[in-house]
């Protein structure tokens, strides 16, 4: 993955505005499962690429340190093939000297081509690690982001959870209001009162065919005491019609 599209990647998914993204979603929570998906996938795959350039920022490491190594080197043989022919120069040997101050030279030129490639390699993983950096921030903030969504994503689910509670218990009001268990009882008691009238009335005729029987019967006894009275008025007179009203009225008793 080139550096640029991570660079790009991180910088997108770091300055997302997560709050209004939830405001346009149709379904935030499953908006939020599907961008922690692919937050995780992308902090995986930024992961490898910035893994991948912090290898590449080591090699240069060592690329460099083994350049001004092996200029070093070359200086350290340059001074000694250098010595060598001054040695030999002063022992009279002019043409052994020239060999070795000829090797001196290739060890210089060896010595500035190391050199001009440690000098070329500075920059680049100077470069380099200032990418890594960057890279290593980034990652931090994807990973902020990613807290940051699964935070939302449970705050929403509690808060969509408690919202259907609460939904649910004004519809159970709702209906207990639609349908008031209380007109049924009043039906109901209206009918036990219908209930309980009729039993009056049967109860209220009873006692008047009652009555009217003892008042028939009460009549009957007052003509059986007229015809005793006036069978002994006509028997003896005013005398026996006192005599006559006894009987008749243990009679009447019994």
């Amino acid at each position: 993955m080139a550096q640029e599209s991570i660079f790009g990647r991180i910088g997108v998914m770091t300055r997302a505005n997560i709050n209004a993204m939830l405001d346009r979603a149709e379904d935030p929570e499953k908006m939020l499962d599907q961008m922690i998906r692919d937050y995780t996938h992308s902090i995986a795959e930024a992961r490898e690429a910035v893994a991948a350039t912090i290898g590449q920022l080591r090699m240069s490491e060592q690329d460099l340190i083994e350049d001004r190594q092996t200029a070093q080197e070359w200086g350290g043989k340059a001074l000694a093939a250098s010595q060598k022919a001054d040695q030999l120069r002063a022992a009279g040997q002019s043409a052994e000297a020239d060999k070795f101050d000829s090797l001196a030279r290739i060890a210089l030129e060896r010595q500035l081509q190391e050199q001009n490639e440690a000098a070329d390699l500075e920059p680049v993983v100077a470069a380099q690690e200032q990418n890594v950096e960057k890279l290593k921030v980034g990652l931090a903030g994807m990973a902020g982001k990613l807290e940051e969504l699964k935070g939302k994503r449970n705050e929403l689910v509690a808060r969509a959870k408690m919202a259907a509670a609460q939904n649910r218990v004004q519809d159970a009001v709702a209906s207990i209001n639609l349908a008031d268990p209380t007109s049924d009882l009043s039906r109901f008691e209206e009918k036990v009162r219908r209930e309980e009238a009729r039993a009056m009335g049967n109860a209220e005729l009873a006692a008047s065919t009652l009555d009217a029987q003892f008042d028939s019967l009460e009549d009957m006894t007052a003509e059986l005491e007229i015809d005793a009275r006036l069978a002994a008025l006509k028997a003896g007179g005013a005398a026996a019609l006192g005599a006559a009203s006894e009987p008749l009225d243990a009679e009447i008793v019994e």
